[in-house]
């Protein structure tokens, strides 16, 4: 349908294009508002998975050991040898006085590292449905603000009783489970057609860049002021984010006090009617029984299970297996995520640009990106077990892993604004809810494989990963798209469509 300005927006029912926008009326992307904004995400989702992992790193200083009652009849076993002048019988790690450590198994450890994803599976569908109907903004910052201040009692928690941490933990996961279907539903608000790999991937990879600053810097913390100090600082820097965030942004382009006309024009348009909330009525029947949402779904269940393995149990390789100091640990736990923040940032400009110049449809463009960001991190995943006590090879596989793993962002992880852009925050709510399955189930599942820390029982956690990864892969390459689904279509553009195909016969 042709716009004023110069834009024009092909909205027809199941067609697999983009808005065709001339060149010259886009502006710069440089000092927007649309780039502050996803700047601002990049670091409240920096902060939010720091909050997610801290616990990850810590639990190896919480703990004085990971086998607090050896069976009577074997000693202590070590899959590795220990570096020289490690004590033979105990992986303790000494803090400072009057810092409290406590006696929990490794089954305790996989519940209280799974404990966050008990409350995060439970708002994600409402968050994603007030997110599409309010807008996403309120429901970021408040996430993020009520997981910080619930980070901050952490070691209270701890002191109370393993309960009360799973408790707490949960909360936690409960207040962050509203952030990721907020930022979806904001960017159907504010991300032009052509720019939405690059602006969703860019915020969305503070994820990785999170993980990456948090693991390390948790291991010396730990070691140097002792493990409360983690929960202090990281809760600290969420609260001082959401101040921030309250200040700077806005719900929508058209309430932003600080935007260019120009810049204004370019979103609205470009958008179209997709970028309005979708009120209270959603068409949850048709969404139930759309194939391509499913094929979401299920994809990101099979991804996830590798990446919550990794971030959730991680350190505890690192620790049990390949016997690293806990500021060592906590480096080398990051490194992987490196890659992964580089990778998800570069395939975003390479996504957009390929579907820009019609190089590839956009159908084409998120299977390709999945397939690229899952097969390889699988194969990587399995190459893990094998590589027996090697520091550097171990190192080298999980950053590969990882790194390959970013690729995917450009994939299947925003599909859902393809599909169904005023629904998309809803949407993402419904396929983070499935895919956050796998952050409850599998720290749990490695506990059970890795009960007597031996390299073939972690051989068996990479290769459940590495297999679950490739089924995702498969399902999405057969019933995955992108084009935008017959009830995800507005009555503006389907009496838009009328109109053309009218006008269109009468001459």
């Amino acid at each position: 349908m042709p716009l004023s300005n110069g834009y024009a927006i092909n909205a027809d029912e199941g067609k697999d294009e983009e808005p065709l926008i001339e060149n010259d009326t886009v502006p710069p992307q440089c000092c927007s508002a649309r780039l502050n904004l996803a700047v601002l995400m990049f670091f409240g989702f920096s902060v939010v998975y720091g909050l997610r992992v801290n616990l990850s790193v810590a639990m190896v200083a919480m703990v004085n050991t990971t086998d607090p009652k050896p069976a009577q009849n074997r000693s202590v076993f070590h899959a590795c040898p220990l570096p020289p002048g490690t004590n033979n019988t105990s992986d303790t790690f000494l803090q400072p006085d009057g810092v409290p450590q406590y006696q929990w198994d490794s089954e305790t450890q996989g519940w209280l590292l799974g404990a966050f994803f008990f409350g995060y599976l439970c708002t994600q569908i409402p968050g994603g449905y007030l997110s599409g109907h309010y807008g996403g903004s309120i429901f970021l910052g408040l996430g993020v603000l009520g997981t910080a201040a619930l980070t901050l009692l952490t070691p209270l928690a701890a002191q109370l009783g393993s309960y009360w941490l799973f408790a707490l933990r949960a909360l936690e996961g409960f207040g962050e489970g509203v952030t990721f279907p907020a930022m979806m539903a904001m960017w159907a608000r504010w991300a032009p057609p052509l720019e939405r790999s690059r602006l969703m991937t860019l915020s969305g990879s503070g994820a990785n860049f999170g993980a990456f600053v948090a693991l390390p810097l948790t291991g010396y913390i730990c070691q140097t002021l002792g493990w409360p100090a983690v929960f202090y600082i990281c809760g600290g820097a969420g609260c001082l984010w959401a101040v921030f965030w309250f200040i700077f942004v806005s719900e929508d382009p058209r309430t932003h006090r600080r935007i260019s006309k120009e810049e204004r024009d370019y979103i609205i348009n470009s958008i179209g009617p997709q970028g309005t909330g979708h009120g209270w009525s959603v068409p949850v029947l048709p969404m139930l029984l759309s194939v391509p949402l499913w094929a979401i779904i299920i994809t990101q269940m099979c991804s996830n299970w590798s990446y919550y393995t990794l971030l959730t149990s991680l350190p505890t390789y690192m620790d049990n297996i390949l016997h690293f100091d806990l500021k060592s640990n906590g480096f080398l736990s990051s490194l992987p995520y490196l890659g992964g923040w580089l990778f998800s940032m570069l395939s975003g400009v390479v996504a957009d640009l390929l579907i820009e110049r019609r190089v590839f449809s956009v159908t084409v463009v998120r299977k390709l990106f999945t397939v690229l960001g899952i097969l390889p991190a699988a194969a990587f995943l399995v190459a893990v077990g094998y590589s027996g006590c090697s520091h550097i090879l171990t190192v080298t596989f999980l950053t590969l892993a990882t790194t390959t793993g970013g690729v995917s962002g450009s994939g299947v992880y925003i599909n859902q604004i393809d599909i169904a852009p005023r629904y998309a925050g809803f949407l993402l709510g419904i396929t983070n809810t499935f895919g956050t399955i796998p952050g409850v189930v599998a720290p749990i599942v490695t506990g059970y494989f890795t009960e007597d820390h031996t390299l073939e029982g972690w051989r068996k956690v990479f290769w459940v990963a590495a297999g679950i990864n490739v089924s995702g892969a498969l399902i999405f390459t057969i019933f995955g798209t992108g084009k935008l689904q017959p009830w995800a279509i507005t009555e503006e553009e389907r009496a838009e469509a009328e109109r053309q195909r009218s006008g269109s016969i009468s001459t």
